[in-house]
């Protein structure tokens, strides 16, 4: 079993180098920020503004509730 297996095919493209990146559906399946600055997170947290990323990622949760 290839370790791509585990995800369904919405949630990830490889890119032409190779490189495997998650689209803006896996991020809202996991459901939370994990704070890396990938390319589709759909709550762009960005690297230099870590120090508020916590109180913007609970802003954002209650907002969707």
């Amino acid at each position: 079993m290839s370790w791509l297996e585990k995800y369904d095919k919405e949630d990830y493209y490889l890119t032409e180098e190779g490189y495997l990146v998650f689209t803006e559906i896996y991020h809202r399946k996991r459901g939370h920020c994990c704070q890396s600055n990938c390319r589709h997170c759909p709550w762009k947290i960005k690297k230099n503004n870590l120090a508020n990323s916590s109180s913007q990622i609970e802003n954002i949760q209650k907002s969707e509730e």
